[in-house]
C-alpha cells in the first residue's frame, strides 16, 4: 500500500497536520504541497476547529523541496514549482485558524521557509534551520521572503549567504521560534498553545490574523488608520460585547461566533 503524504485529524477544537514522507525527510514534493493547500482548505471551512497543528514524521522536520523534481525542467516547469510553493506559503497566512509548526528534527530551505510561514512556531531543543541552498548553486529566493520578514534583514541574509544552519535556541532569540522545549515535552506544549488560542472568540481570532497580515507591512500612518477601523467594528461584534460583559460582570464569556 502507499502511504499517505499527510496524516491529518481532528481532536476537539484542534486540527492537526503531519508530513508523512520520512524516507524522503518530509521533502516538498508537488504532490505534498498541492494536498498541504487542499488539507488547509477544507480546514478553514470548519468552524469547529480553533487552531492547526503542523508537525512531521521522522527524524527531520522537512527538507525543503524534492530535488529529484528539480533537475532537468524548463522555466514554465521551474515557475509551477514555486508558484505552488508560494501558494501553500499564502494559504498558511490566508486561513482563519492559526497555525502552529511543531518542529523536531532539521528544517532546511523551503522546509525553513514552511516553519517561517506560519503563524507561531514551537521547537525541540533537537530542531536546526537552515537555507541551505547557495550551498547548492540555488540561492534560496522564495524561503527569503519569509524568513526575512520573521528574522530581519540581517539575520536572514547571514543565514541565506553562508547556508549554515542555527539551532533552536538561536532561532528562539532571533525571533524564528516562539519556544523551545525538550523534544518530550514538545507535543504537549505545543498542544497546550493551541488550546489557549481555542479559549478565544473563532470570530475574533480570524479577524484578528486577518489584520495581523494587513498592517504588517504598511507603514504606521497607515496601519493606525486600517488597524483602528477594524477595531471600530470589532467593537459592534456580538463576541465583542460578550467578552466585554463578561470582564465587567467577572464571568466566563459564552462565545457565538459572530
Amino acid at each position: 500500500m502507499v502511504e499517505p503524504l499527510l496524516l491529518v485529524g481532528t481532536d476537539g477544537p484542534i486540527a492537526s497536520i503531519r508530513l508523512n514522507r520520512p524516507g524522503r525527510r518530509n521533502a516538498l514534493s508537488m504532490d505534498l504541497m498541492r494536498e498541504l493547500i487542499a488539507a488547509l482548505d477544507e480546514i478553514a471551512e470548519n468552524r469547529d476547529v480553533a487552531a492547526v497543528i503542523l508537525a512531521s514524521e521522522g527524524a527531520v522536520f522537512c527538507a525543503g523541496h524534492d530535488l529529484a523534481e528539480m533537475v532537468d525542467r524548463d522555466i514554465n516547469e521551474y515557475r509551477k514549482i514555486f508558484d505552488v510553493c508560494t501558494d501553500l506559503m499564502t494559504t498558511i497566512q490566508r486561513i482563519p485558524q492559526p497555525v502552529i509548526a511543531q518542529v523536531d528534527g532539521m528544517a532546511t530551505a523551503a522546509g525553513c521557509q514552511l516553519v517561517a510561514a506560519c503563524d507561531l512556531v514551537v521547537a525541540s531543543e533537537n530542531a536546526k534551520f537552515a537555507t541551505p541552498g547557495v550551498r547548492i548553486g540555488l540561492f534560496c529566493s522564495t524561503p527569503m521572503v519569509a524568513l526575512t520578514r520573521s528574522i530581519g534583514r540581517k539575520r536572514a541574509l547571514e543565514m541565506l549567504l553562508t547556508g549554515r544552519p542555527i539551532d533552536a535556541a538561536t532561532a528562539a532569540e532571533w525571533g524564528l521560534v516562539n519556544r523551545v522545549v525538550r523534544s518530550d515535552e514538545l507535543s504537549k506544549v505545543t498542544r497546550e498553545l493551541a488550546g489557549q488560542i481555542a479559549e478565544a472568540s473563532g470570530f475574533v481570532v480570524e479577524l484578528g490574523k486577518a489584520a495581523f497580515y494587513v498592517q504588517i507591512d504598511l507603514d504606521q500612518p497607515k496601519a493606525y488608520a486600517y488597524a483602528k477601523e477594524v477595531m471600530s467594528m470589532n467593537a459592534l461584534a456580538s463576541d465583542a460585547q460578550e467578552g466585554m460583559s463578561a470582564f465587567l460582570e467577572k464571568r466566563n464569556p459564552c462565545w457565538t461566533g459572530r
